[in-house]
């Protein structure tokens, strides 16, 4: 799978003052799990993935890069992902179409589209496994976004943080990333535009993003 627009805003956005254990849910090739190895020097990372492919390709990248030693993959679904850790900060841009046409590429329909039953399998595996002050950081669509609070309820998460994202000031939400926990408290919300008009990035999208693309 190619980098995209939503793993590298999660990865560059989630905040937590020193975890010491991460899960990326979901890696792909491990982009994600290797930007938070970068923001998060003291941090181990393990990385969960479900296409063999995938797994195998950030199995190369994590060894690869200078964070070789705090970075693991492994191949699992993540309900079958089984794990003794209670993890300070999670991380997931999971597969989003509910219920909707399936995209007749089979990998990449794995890895763009979920049921109302692989949600709960998340957010049950959030539950288990984040530890009693840790954060769950999720991107999805404003729908998929909306189903997951209301579910989280059941799961005793509650949501701290909603950032919504923008293409530019006059387009509508297209993503949201939101902040679950154990923890509770007033939700933070703000808007966060990727484009200040066509082509050309906003200071905030440019700045978010520096120590990671070449080009910024």
């Amino acid at each position: 799978m190619k980098i995209n627009t939503d793993g590298v805003l999660l990865a560059a956005v989630v905040t937590h003052s020193n975890p010491r254990f991460v899960l990326d849910i979901g890696t792909g090739t491990g982009v994600i799990a290797l930007m938070l190895a970068q923001r998060f020097p003291e941090a181990n990372v393990d990385a969960v993935e479900i296409d063999e492919s995938a797994a195998n390709a950030a199995v190369g990248n994590f060894a690869r890069s200078s964070f070789s030693a705090r970075t693991t993959a492994h191949f699992s679904a993540i309900e079958d992902y089984v794990t003794a850790r209670k993890y300070d900060l999670i991380v997931s841009n999971p597969p989003y179409f509910v219920n909707d046409l399936k995209n007749p590429e089979v990998r990449k329909g794995i890895a763009r589209h979920a049921d109302a039953q692989f949600f709960e399998s998340l957010l049950r595996k959030v539950s288990e496994t984040l530890n009693d002050e840790g954060c769950f950081w999720v991107i999805l669509p404003v729908k998929q976004a909306e189903l997951l609070v209301q579910s989280a309820t059941v799961f005793n998460l509650s949501l701290l943080r909603q950032i919504d994202i923008c293409s530019d000031q006059s387009k509508p939400v297209i993503r949201q990333i939101i902040c679950l926990s154990p923890l509770k408290g007033i939700t933070k919300r703000e808007t966060f535009y990727i484009y200040e008009s066509e082509g050309v990035y906003t200071d905030a999208y440019r700045l978010l993003l520096k120590d990671f693309f070449l080009a910024f």
